[in-house]
Formats: C-alpha cells, sequence, structure tokens
C-alpha cells in the first residue's frame, strides 16, 4: 500500500452519496484507498463492496459506524448516512485525527452546540454540492469581505406550483426531481425545500455567517451550486454540470482537485441558466429554517427529527403533503427548549421528544 494513499472510512456505503464515493475512489486508486465501510441495513451490499475493495472492517448500523470510527485509522472519514442517525459518527470522527468529509448536514444541525467546539481548522469539509460550492467561492476574499452567501436550490419537482395545487401531490411525484437522485428522505425534502432550510442551518454554522446574511435563490438548471457575494459588490460563482463526484473528490483530498472527477461545461454550446425568487408562501420551510436557526438550542434538532417523521407518514400515506411542514411548527411548539446546556444527551433528547410529538399529531391528523 503506497503511502501516498489517503484512507478512506466511508459511512453510508451503500446509499447515494457512498456509491458515487466508492467511484470516484475505483477511478484513482493511485490517490484512494478505502480501510472501512459502514451501511445501515443493507448487509448484501455492504458485503459486496467490502469483496469488490478488498475492505475488512465494516459495519452495521449507526451505532456499529460510530465504533469502526473509533477503531479504524484513517485519513478522511466520510459520513454519509442519512438524518439524525450520523450525529455520534460525526462526533467520532472530529474526536479523532481525521478529516471528517461531511454529507451527511443533518448531524451538523441538529448538534451544532456540540460538534462545533469539536471542529479544528480544516478538520472538516462539506460535501453538499452547495457548501462545497460556498468553501470554494470563499478562497477568493476573508471572511470580513463576505457579504451574504446565496445558496441555490433547483426548486425540485413542484417549482412554480401554487401552495393550493400541492395538496394532492403524490410520494412518487414528489420522489421526480428534475436533477438529483438522493434517497427518499433528501428527495423528498428537496420538494418541500425542507432540505434547503437545513442546508442554511448548515451554511451558518460551517461558515459563521448571519442567517440574515443567507439568502436562497431558485436556479432550475442546477449548474451554479451556489454563490458568494463581497463586500465590494464581486459574486464569485462556483459552477460545473450537477454531479456529486466533484464535491465528494474535493471531500476526500481538500483543498486538492482531483483531475477528471467531473465533466466540465461546453462553453462553446449555447446555453441559459435562470434565478427566480424563492416563493415563501408555497413553499414555507426556508423560513422557518432560519427561525429554528436563529433561536439555536435544540430547536433544530425538533425541527429535523419532526421532518423526518412526517416524511415517513406521508410516504406511508398518513399525511398530506401540505401538511408536513405544518406539523413541524406544530411539533416546534410541543416540545419544550431544552434547559441548561446543550451535550448530546440533550439532543437525543430533544429528537426523541420530538418524534413522539410528531407521530401523536400524525394520529390525530389521520
Amino acid at each position: 500500500m503506497s503511502a501516498a494513499r489517503r484512507r478512506v472510512l466511508l459511512l453510508g456505503s451503500t446509499g447515494s452519496i457512498g456509491t458515487q464515493t466508492l467511484d470516484v475512489v475505483a477511478a484513482n486508486p493511485d490517490r484512494f484507498v478505502v480501510v472501512g465501510l459502514a451501511a445501515g441495513r443493507d448487509a448484501a451490499g455492504l458485503a459486496a463492496q467490502a469483496e469488490r475493495f478488498g475492505v475488512r472492517a465494516t459495519a452495521l448500523g449507526a451505532e456499529a459506524a460510530e465504533a469502526l470510527v473509533r477503531d479504524v485509522e484513517a485519513d478522511v472519514v466520510v459520513n454519509g448516512i442519512t438524518g439524525a442517525a450520523g450525529l455520534g459518527p460525526t462526533i467520532a470522527a472530529l474526536e479523532g485525527d481525521a478529516v471528517l468529509a461531511l454529507a451527511n448536514k443533518e448531524s451538523l444541525i441538529i448538534g451544532g452546540p456540540v460538534v462545533k467546539p469539536l471542529v479544528a481548522p480544516g478538520r472538516l469539509v462539506p460535501v453538499d454540492s452547495e457548501h462545497s460550492a460556498i468553501a470554494q467561492c470563499l478562497a477568493s476574499g476573508t471572511h470580513a469581505e463576505v457579504r451574504r452567501l446565496v445558496l441555490t436550490a433547483s426548486g425540485g419537482p413542484f417549482r412554480g406550483r401554487t401552495r393550493e395545487s400541492l395538496a394532492d401531490v403524490t410520494p412518487a411525484e414528489a420522489l421526480a426531481h428534475p436533477t438529483w437522485d438522493m434517497g427518499l428522505m433528501v428527495t423528498t425534502n428537496s420538494s418541500t425545500l425542507v432540505n434547503k432550510g437545513l442546508e442554511v442551518i448548515e451554511a451558518h454554522l460551517l461558515f459563521d455567517v448571519p442567517f440574515t446574511a443567507i439568502d436562497v435563490v431558485v436556479h432550475p438548471q442546477s449548474i451554479v451550486h451556489s454563490m458568494v457575494e463581497f463586500t465590494d459588490g464581486a459574486t464569485i460563482a462556483q459552477a460545473s454540470p450537477p454531479d456529486m463526484r466533484l464535491p465528494i473528490s474535493l471531500g476526500l483530498d481538500w483543498p486538492n482537485r482531483v483531475p477528471g472527477v467531473g465533466a466540465p461545461l461546453d462553453w462553446t454550446r449555447s446555453q441559459s441558466w435562470t434565478f427566480e425568487p424563492l416563493d415563501e408562501e408555497a413553499f414555507p420551510s426556508v423560513a422557518l429554517a432560519k427561525r429554528v436557526g436563529t433561536a439555536g438550542g435544540t430547536r433544530p434538532a425538533v425541527f429535523n427529527a419532526a421532518n423526518e417523521q412526517a416524511v415517513h407518514a406521508f410516504h406511508g400515506g398518513r399525511l398530506r403533503f401540505t401538511e408536513i411542514v405544518p406539523l413541524i411548527e406544530a411539533a416546534l411548539d410541543e416540545v419544550p427548549e431544552a434547559v441548561g446546556p446543550v451535550d448530546r444527551a440533550a439532543v437525543l433528547d430533544a429528537d426523541r421528544l420530538a418524534r413522539e410529538a410528531a407521530d401523536r399529531l400524525i394520529a390525530r391528523r389521520a
């Protein structure tokens, strides 16, 4: 094994981020080597990946993944787990020596007061395309020169629809994203724009920019992945075809770029990009997320947990699409803010209480 190769521990290996991470590793065997794999429930898929990449260290489930992070020596831990289950592995990675390539935004969002103090300079690299784009754009100026961050959103499958017209949309329609294939939870969150709300909170935590200086704009082509506006009026944007392998590769070897990991834009071809304001009446989730993020504490944990329960209820036929965000608001009203310092136990307790409250509210509506 070459000492120059970066040792990769991949969590959520059978999901969308995980399989694309393995694509990058397989295409660059002189640069990366997989030393550990963890999946949620797909034991057969995990076993096949382990055989393909010659990996002996594997784990199934979030608790086993956290133990694997603490046991396996790696240069970079890719956390591609979906949802709040990724909190423990994120904490374990930051308490160790490896760089954390974070695709599991929820662990930072719900555990901000716990996770942020563990982050040393250069130890946390975002893998979300929007936050990777912002990190790249920020290289053009100092933190003091940033006026605002602009996160782009494709608008999802219901862009342009009124709130009234969304009352009877089906789970299949919500999963028909025009650009990305991200699994049930994230794709549904993109259709409600809850995902963009979560990304606003993540951007605040990653880049120490106030919520008043973080905006969302709808960009249906998904070519400009986000922008940074500086105090002199300049705006720096990161543009590339929609392909998660680019931000994944940067997560694996930040700040170094991996040649040939993605196809560039064809600047010889005529093309048009459009930008539209966000319709906050049809999609109130971003404004709600900003209020939740501003409140801080365990409020983001309640927001995330209630949403996860609501999404599962929607796909189970127990909740309408337009009831998802109101249910999150109702859960926020039911679950009190934690008293005292916010530690891991307080975050997990808020997560549990929010799921219980959401389930009660869903049962009443059903």
